[in-house]
């Protein structure tokens, strides 16, 4: 079988890759029976140098690979017919910006593998980059405070290496007694948990949060049923909840009332309560000036993410009382930093440890029959049509 990394044509380039160098490399020694052909590419954290070290084969033609791996969306017009492609079309959910490439992948008779589709038999993912938007978006969290308060100046997570670069300038940091809330308890809000717990930030519970004053910076995770409360009063469970959203209101404003900077990382579900409300954000008491928005939905549970913002302008303002954009360094701004690419500005760790899940549990799928089903479950089209497990984007293909 012949691989293909392919150059990511997307713009701005993407310098993440699925598969880097060394990890070619051992794949390689593994599977004998494997060849791996790489792209030649100018944007890449890894360099076409780099991959020959290694001894792959650099090349400005991979049209005779069965398999091509990229990260973003391929542009229609470099699709290849008849072959199987795995990067992140981002037309799961029906998103109308790319029901055209979803069309021209059917029409080319393209096999897809989104690797959002990528799974195990309980539907949990098994490659996905969240963890390394949780390390940078926790960083750009503290940097987006320091602008705002004029404290410090952290340089751009782009302009560092990995992320040990970005915790040992999170530890030069002197910050004041402010206290952090972190939603989530998933691989993205582990991820940026890591980023605290290695810059020595003190984590607290929730009791000690809500009601004692410190004289150090301190932290406190949260998880869906702690700012999340049954409207009945009821406490049931983590499941119920997900069950049964409608039934449940945000218990956000305690944590928003004694909060400084406020870092979402949360898993946001069809149905579930907004975490805080424009209303909520109009409050006397709603204390957050910062907020690293790193799940990004825009004009959902977080009333201050208005709009995404890029790794060139990743801050903006939000005006609670007028509800609108303004400078961020304004008195009365919420402070906004909702980078929708975060994992993009840390390269290199987020393309080895994609790479180590991705050769981990796919590529062997090709060499053992897909025993695990891992393969099938993720095929999205297959001879020119959906298949059964994406049938319901039928509609959205056909323009309805």
């Amino acid at each position: 079988m012949k691989i293909g990394i392919i150059k990511e044509r997307k713009n701005p380039p993407d310098r993440r890759v699925v598969l880097s160098p060394k990890k070619c490399k051992e794949l390689l020694n593994e599977f004998p029976e494997l060849t791996i052909k790489v792209e030649s590419s100018e944007d890449r954290f890894f360099t076409d140098a780099d991959y020959r070290i290694e001894g792959m084969e650099v090349v400005n033609d991979v049209s005779d690979c069965d398999v091509l791996l990229g990260v973003k969306e391929v542009p229609k017009t470099n699709l290849i017919p008849n072959k199987k492609y795995f990067f992140f079309s981002h037309t799961i959910k029906k998103q109308a910006y790319n029901r055209d490439l979803l069309q021209e992948i059917l029409a080319k008779n393209i096999e897809l593998y989104d690797h959002e589709t990528i799974t195990n038999k309980n539907n949990i993912r098994l490659v996905a980059f969240g963890r390394y938007a949780g390390i940078v978006g926790a960083y750009n969290g503290f940097r987006t405070y320091g602008l705002k308060y004029n404290r410090f100046n952290l340089p751009k997570a782009e302009e560092l290496h990995d992320q040990l670069m970005l915790i040992h300038e999170l530890q030069k940091l002197e910050l004041p007694p402010i206290k952090v809330v972190l939603t989530g308890k998933g691989r993205v809000s582990n991820g940026a948990k890591e980023m605290l717990d290695g810059m020595g930030m003190r984590e607290v519970s929730v009791e000690q949060f809500l009601s004692q004053i410190f004289d150090e910076a301190v932290y406190v995770q949260i998880d869906v049923l702690d700012y999340n409360k049954r409207k009945d009063g009821k406490v049931i469970n983590e499941q119920d909840f997900f069950k049964n959203p409608q039934e449940y209101e945000s218990n956000f404003m305690r944590f928003a009332n004694v909060s400084d900077l406020y870092i979402a990382c949360h898993f946001f579900g069809s149905g579930s309560p907004y975490i805080f409300t424009r209303e909520d954000a109009k409050s006397e008491n709603f204390k957050i000036k910062v907020v690293a928005d790193i799940s990004c939905d825009i004009d959902g549970p977080v009333a201050s993410t208005i709009r995404p913002s890029t790794i060139a302008n990743p801050i903006y303002g939000y005006h609670p009382l007028t509800e609108k954009e303004v400078d961020y360094l304004n008195s009365d701004a919420i402070a906004v930093m909702a980078v929708d690419n975060l994992p993009c500005e840390l390269p290199k760790d987020a393309s080895e440890g994609f790479g180590e899940s991705f050769a981990t549990y796919v590529i062997p799928a090709f060499f053992n029959n897909d025993k695990d089903g891992v393969l099938q479950r993720a095929k999205m089209t297959e001879n020119g049509k959906l298949t059964e497990r994406f049938s319901y984007l039928q509609d959205f293909v056909d323009g309805e």
